[in-house]
């Protein structure tokens, strides 16, 4: 169990410090609306970790029952798959920093649609479902009981979470004094977000290609 919880780290990391969900989060906690829609989107961040990664933990289980390396090959492609798209955002780093259209929207925006933006970033968005994959695989290939596999999904899921949901919880109690940092930070992380992407996947797509390698030998 120990070592997979290891495994999983880097990855909860990897989806916690995404850019683009903090940023969408901030605009909320910063709109018209903001506790009722940060709570919505905060609700469908983690619901989308959590089902995503329970999907895969399925897969990796039964992969992980009828070929052993099954698993590395998972991990092997998704390494290379996180290592191209890292080097693409690294290349595109020093270019375009505007934020997707949808954050224009997000002042308007009700809890319902926030729920379902914050499912989509964390189910559908590529970069973070590869990580969900890749931690899906990870437990259900460590032929772990069941009590221990829930475990697994929900430490990973709640540390991949965190970014996300503790602003949305402390802002709740302490809304105007979270302002200004929110505001700081959003203008960093809008400056910087490719930068910081870029740097997140190209590591974890070597780690990945690693992993992979090792279950291969």
């Amino acid at each position: 169990m120990g070592s997979v919880l290891g495994d999983l780290l880097p990855l909860a990391v990897g989806v916690a410090i995404s850019p683009i969900p903090i940023i969408g989060a901030i605009l909320m906690l910063l709109g018209k609306h903001a506790r009722t829609t940060s709570i919505g989107f905060a609700i469908g961040w983690l619901a989308g970790i959590v089902i995503a990664t329970t999907i895969f933990v399925l897969v990796g289980g039964a992969a992980g029952d009828s070929d052993s390396k099954t698993g590395a090959w998972i991990k092997l492609a998704l390494g290379v798959l996180l290592l191209a798209e890292g080097i693409r955002e690294w290349r595109a780093r020093s270019g375009d920093h505007s934020t997707p259209k949808w954050m224009a929207a997000i002042d308007d925006m009700k809890p319902f649609t926030a729920l379902g933006l914050g499912f989509a970033l964390s189910a559908i968005n590529p970069k973070n479902l590869m990580m969900c994959i890749a931690a899906g695989v990870t437990i259900g290939g460590a032929a772990l009981s069941s009590g221990s596999n829930i475990v697994a999904v929900v430490v990973f899921s709640l540390l991949a979470a965190t970014t996300v949901v503790i602003p949305v919880l402390a802002y709740q109690v302490a809304a105007e004094r979270l302002r200004d940092p929110l505001d700081r930070l959003k203008a960093w992380l809008q400056e910087n977000n490719k930068t910081v992407m870029a740097t997140l996947i190209l590591v974890i797509g070597v780690v990945l290609i690693g992993k992979g390698i090792s279950g291969l030998g």
